[in-house]
Order: C-alpha cells, then sequence, then structure tokens
C-alpha cells in the first residue's frame, strides 16, 4: 500500500509549474437540542446481588452539537491526455469546541481515466455508503451507526450498522458507460495494524451499485467484509456453565444493504419522494445472531413557502443489535428543512427511540454463608430516548 501511494505521490509532484488552484470547501452545522434519556434494567437479581448497569436513570439535557461539520481542499492536474491526478484533504471540525482537534475524514491521492476510471488511495469512505438515499434524517437524528453505549454507560438512541471509513484503502470507480446511469465502486482495505503479522489480520473489502433512473427512482444495492464490521466486544464465555466468564473477542464480518427510493412527482404528480432500505449484519463472533435493519421514509416538498422548503418522517426497526440475540431498538422521527439559499439550511426535527440493549456485566452477590461472589450474565436494559431541535448548516 506505501509503494503504491509513494508512486501516486510522485506522479504528482512531477507535474508543471503551472498548477490548476485547488478549492478550498466546508461545511459548518451546529444544533441546539433538548433530550430526555431514561433507562431501566430489566434483568431478574438475586435476593442479595447488585450490578453496575444502567437502572433508574432518567436526565433532561440541553446541548450544543456540531454534526459533520469539515474543512477541505481538493482538485484535479492534468497528467496526460487522458489521466489527471485528483487528491482531497478533509478533516471534520468540532464548531461547539467539545474537540479541540482535527479529526481526518476522506482524505486520498489517485488518478482518473477516461477510459479505465478513478482510482483512490488513502483513507476512505466505505462503499457502503453509497447506498443511503433513503436515509432523510439529520441533525441529532442522523445516528445511523450509533449501536453501542459510551464506556460511561450514558444512555443513546441507538440505531443499526453504519458505514465506516477504511484507513489504507483504494476505491476504484468505473467509468461511465455511455449514458448509462449507473455506479459501480470496488474497494480494498489494507490491515496494516500492530497485529498485521499475526493470523488475526484480516483485509477487508466491498463493491456497490448504484443506478440513478431518469423516470426519477434509484436502486442501490452494497456489499462489504471485514471493513464496516471490525471490532471488538465482551461476549459470554459459557466454557464452564457453572462459572460464565466475559471475553473481549476481535470479530469481522459482512454486511449487505439494498435500497429503493421514488420520486412519485414523476408519476402522480404527488411532491414526495419515498425510500426503503434493508440491511443484513452478520457479525463472525460465537454465539451472535444476524443484525436485520429496516429504513423507511417519505419526504414531501412543500410548495406555499417563497423558499424550498420539505418535511420528511423515517421510521427505523433493527432487530439483535450488534449480534446480541433480542437486543431491539425502533425509531420515528420528524423533521423538516428549509433552505434561505442553495448553501444555508435551516433544520427543525423532533423524534423517539425505544431499544431493548444487550451487553455483558458483571454480578456481585453474596450466599446464604455470606460468601461474597462474582459472575457474568447478560444485562439488559430498556432505553427510552426523545430529543427535539434545531439549527442551521452553512456549506462553502
Amino acid at each position: 500500500m506505501k509503494k503504491i501511494l509513494l508512486v501516486t505521490a510522485m506522479a504528482a509532484f512531477s507535474l508543471p509549474s503551472a498548477q490548476a488552484a485547488p478549492k478550498f470547501y466546508g461545511k459548518v452545522f451546529l444544533t441546539a437540542d433538548y433530550i430526555n434519556a431514561k433507562a431501566d434494567m430489566n434483568t431478574r437479581l438475586g435476593v442479595n446481588e447488585t450490578t453496575k448497569v444502567l437502572s433508574a436513570y432518567d436526565e433532561d439535557v440541553v446541548e450544543l452539537t456540531s454534526h459533520s461539520s469539515r474543512l477541505g481542499v481538493k482538485g484535479s492536474e492534468a497528467m496526460t491526455d487522458n489521466t489527471d491526478v485528483v487528491y482531497q484533504l478533509e478533516y471534520r471540525i468540532s464548531v461547539d469546541g467539545d474537540d479541540k482537534s482535527f479529526k481526518s475524514r476522506d482524505t486520498y491521492l489517485g488518478l482518473a481515466n477516461k477510459h479505465f476510471g478513478e482510482f483512490r488511495f488513502g483513507r476512505n469512505s466505505s462503499v457502503l455508503g453509497e447506498v443511503d438515499k433513503a436515509i432523510v434524517t439529520e441533525g441529532y437524528w442522523d445516528n445511523l451507526g450509533d449501536s453501542k453505549l459510551k464506556s460511561n454507560n450514558k444512555p443513546r438512541a441507538l440505531n443499526m450498522l453504519d458505514d465506516s471509513r477504511q484507513d489504507n484503502s483504494m476505491v476504484w470507480i468505473a467509468p461511465k458507460y455511455k449514458d448509462l446511469p449507473l455506479e459501480l465502486r470496488v474497494q480494498y482495505a489494507l490491515d496494516e495494524s500492530s497485529a498485521a503479522d499475526s493470523n488475526d489480520s484480516q483485509d477487508g473489502f466491498g463493491a456497490s451499485l448504484m443506478y440513478k433512473a431518469k423516470a426519477g427512482y434509484t436502486l442501490g444495492l452494497a456489499y462489504s467484509k471485514d471493513m464496516d464490521i471490525s471490532d471488538d466486544i465482551n461476549i459470554l464465555d459459557l466454557t464452564d456453565p457453572d462459572e460464565p466468564r466475559r471475553s473481549k473477542v476481535d470479530y469481522g464480518g459482512d454486511v449487505i444493504r439494498a435500497e429503493v427510493t421514488a420520486d412519485l412527482d414523476k408519476y402522480m404528480a404527488v411532491p414526495v419522494t419515498l425510500g426503503l432500505l434493508y440491511q443484513q449484519a452478520d457479525y463472525d463472533f460465537t454465539g451472535s445472531k444476524k443484525e436485520k435493519g429496516l429504513v423507511v421514509s417519505g419526504e414531501m416538498d412543500l410548495k406555499n413557502f417563497t423558499k424550498p422548503a420539505s418535511v420528511y418522517l423515517q421510521y427505523n426497526k433493527t432487530d439483535n443489535l450488534n449480534g446480541y440475540n433480542n437486543s431491539n431498538s425502533e425509531q420515528m422521527v420528524l423533521g423538516g428543512k428549509y433552505k434561505f439559499k442553495k448553501n444555508i439550511t435551516a433544520h427543525a426535527y423532533i423524534g423517539k427511540n425505544s431499544a431493548d440493549y444487550v451487553a455483558v456485566g458483571k454480578i456481585k452477590g453474596v450466599d446464604v454463608n455470606d460468601k461474597k461472589y462474582e459472575r457474568y450474565d447478560n444485562i439488559e436494559s430498556d432505553i427510552e430516548v426523545f430529543a427535539f431541535g434545531g439549527g442551521l448548516e452553512y456549506k462553502f
């Protein structure tokens, strides 16, 4: 991977002195949100047993939050008659000041050829994210991929697995064939972690196919293996059924996503776009269940405003969150957008998420002989999150 990047970089720096000016761009998206989060444990404990989990939690907060705000520079430069060098450097910024560091987003160097397509080398978004047209929620409720609780067990709105960015990856974007509205992307991600020489090291790959018809509908299909599903998790080790243990394991897996959207205005003069997305994630740790996610959405243009405006409704349902059996969530969000200008959009939304969350936890107890003991079990908690808010998005 490093050799490929070096050759590409050398080709880029051998360009003539007259170069096209790079484009500087960015986005600032800031919202104010009221959030009510509740959680209570529903696992049955023994008479003298306790555990440190979400129990009798009820908190109201108002938060100022930056959402996917970024700064970037990108451009291209002709290298031959048919080939351009392409590049992008993009970094996330936290406008609210909670995180004062810059964090890399899609950052790559590549080549674009009229006959062979475009190749990008570096840190690239997973091709799974190309199939996301049915997802219309914004701001606080743009939470696809928030499937786990943070280390402090603070409740959050939980949802199905989402795409991720891949370090040390290559993306090939196939050239267009005539006027066919079809886009094919193929990705390969190298595992260059510290364990790269061990048997646990595994490269990932994926592909996506999007069809955007002029008739007003889109079809999308994406697959990835050991890219978007690549993490570690605590599982219940039942090797000794009399003494269950918590075991942390690294895992991979594959995920497939399919969607369809349809602009009804193309068929029946109704300014509504409908979307349907289904996803199945297969985690490869022992005892896991297939996570199944569904998104149903609708967005309607509002014609009685002086500026472009729309209202949307989205329903999310996930079964077996993170591969745990009986860990499920449901979410409903109502929102709206108002475009003051092409690059200035106001957002407002209200929604609720309910989840049955499962995680391995430690249980402490005292037996009939007053002897202390510890054991591990799957701890279940009911979590409810209600939130409403809004904000302003500015692009430049």
